[in-house]
């Protein structure tokens, strides 16, 4: 089943339970999402953004609101850094498993050495190829700083 169908099925189910926190969420995603694909017709893409772009920006939307939740937590609104972290929950749902910190290290060996990456230059092209391995399944900032400590022999 696809990102954009299981979308469509939990908001329904959503609505159905009245579960108005996921249906926001959700329709919050669809929105972006529909968004995104208006964007991708200007690059030629007619048919909407793959599955590693959803993954990618659905990523982008849990760092949004774990920032925003951090920031009404220092401005004493724990109401609102509640009412982010129900939404991430509902976000996560979506998303395939998170990486362990030592599969995300066991996936960055394995790309170094089949690309033969040996120094920083070559963290973009490392990086790249974790994109398009592992959307949605490794936050990309922490894999970032691991990539840049195995290329650089730290």
């Amino acid at each position: 089943m696809t990102l954009r169908t299981r979308f469509t099925e939990s908001l329904k189910e959503a609505m159905r339970a009245k579960d108005m926190r996921a249906v926001s969420t959700i329709r919050m995603i669809m929105a972006g999402l529909k968004d995104r694909d208006i964007a991708a017709r200007s690059r030629g893409v007619t048919d909407g953004i793959d599955e590693a772009e959803i993954l990618s920006m659905m990523q982008g939307l849990i760092k949004q609101r774990t920032e925003s939740a951090a920031m009404y937590d220092q401005g004493g609104r724990p109401e609102l850094a509640q009412q982010e972290r129900e939404e991430i929950g509902v976000i996560e749902r979506f998303l395939p498993k998170q990486m362990s910190e030592e599969e995300a290290t066991a996936a960055i060996d394995s790309i170094v050495a089949e690309l033969e990456a040996s120094s920083i230059k070559d963290m973009g092209r490392v990086m790249a190829e974790l994109k398009a391995r592992h959307a949605g399944q490794m936050d990309f900032a922490k894999a970032g700083g691991l990539v840049k400590a195995r290329l650089s022999g730290k």
